[in-house]
């Protein structure tokens, strides 16, 4: 890494957001130095004047400059560090299927753990106990508890929101049980989705489902059927000693070839119905999703989402477009074309 920043950075974040997690785990797999800083009532000042105020917050060592959204982040950091423990397989063909892998878990997993967090009241008392406990650690028993019923209040006022609505919730759950299935069939400590090395997508699926591991619900679900999968997650923490290749093309294992179908099959057609209603000035849609009817609000964000993925695709040489075409399906192509 000659001529590149040596001294450290500063990763802000929370033990209870999947994205924190996501970058500490980069952060461990591809030995940047850091500090981790808990965000708290004590050190909000750190993160004054930024907007929108969102964890994680990774904080520059050369100028002190902050900067937001973990997806940007990971792509900012490959090309302040290009070692050889890029995160980014080498096939292009292989890039797109990571990204998109790793788009699905940032904004379709997080249903599965918003979901199972505010559903069900034993995650519902630990999850806002414990964010009260990061938040404000010299709290009261009183305070504490204000805090708590805050918080709740408040996420499960926003659950209709993003989905995780009651006529939503076998869609989303039995898409964590998919996952699950999956991974449980082909993790190791030394396999994962792209290669015998972590990529973009292991990263984004660990944060979103090392946060389930934790919370009650999801967590005895998991363990009773995926162990190996949670067993994984607790390795992908912290990769930095792994040394891996990539898999070549027509290598990939069964799990990243159901990972990507169920992208293909549940994600973009998400995406798509969004974007379809945005342009049509809807403020709901409803997709046919697994044979499931699935409605929520539109989401702008994800319009930007579906935006990039078709620029990747678009952007594709010949030969890798043929790749991602064979296992994504004509479904998957009509979307992104």
């Amino acid at each position: 890494m000659s001529g590149q920043p040596q001294d450290r950075y500063t990763l802000i974040g929370g033990n209870a957001s999947p994205y924190s997690l996501k970058m500490r785990a980069h952060m461990h797999y591809r030995r940047l130095p850091y500090d981790w800083v808990l965000r708290s009532e004590e050190n909000d000042h750190l993160l004054e004047g930024l907007r929108p105020v969102l964890v994680p917050v990774l904080k520059f060592p050369e100028d002190g400059s902050l900067h937001l959204d973990s997806t940007r982040l990971i792509y900012m950091l490959e090309e302040r560090h290009s070692d050889d423990r890029s995160v980014i397989p080498g096939n292009p063909a292989h890039a797109f299927l990571a990204h998109l892998v790793e788009d699905m878990a940032d904004e379709w997993v997080t249903k599965m753990m918003f979901h199972y967090r505010w559903a069900y009241e034993a995650d519902i008392h630990y999850a806002a106990r414990w964010i009260a406990d990061d938040r404000s650690p010299n709290a009261s028993d009183e305070e504490r508890e204000k805090f708590a019923e805050f918080f709740t209040e408040r996420q499960i006022g926003r659950m209709p929101l993003v989905g995780c609505t009651a006529e939503n919730a076998p869609i989303i759950e039995s898409g964590f049980h998919h996952i699950l299935a999956l991974l449980h069939a082909d993790v190791g400590q030394y396999k994962y989705l792209f290669g015998t090395r972590p990529s973009i997508a292991d990263l984004g699926l660990y944060g979103q489902l090392r946060t389930l591991s934790i919370d009650p619900t999801p967590m005895s679900i998991m363990r009773e059927e995926a162990q190996r999968a949670e067993s994984w997650l607790r390795q992908l923490d912290d990769a930095s000693g792994i040394e891996g290749d990539w898999y070549g093309v027509g290598d990939l294992p069964p799990m990243t070839k159901g990972m990507i179908t169920y992208c293909a099959e549940i994600y973009l057609p998400f995406l798509a119905a969004n974007a379809t209603a945005i342009e049509r000035g809807e403020e709901t849609f409803t997709a046919d999703l697994d044979g499931k009817s699935y409605s929520q609000g539109v989401f702008r964000y994800q319009v930007k989402c579906l935006g990039e993925l078709k620029a990747r695709y678009k952007a594709l040489p010949e030969e890798a477009r043929s790749v991602v075409d064979d296992l994504i399906g004509e479904a998957g192509i009509n979307i992104l074309s």
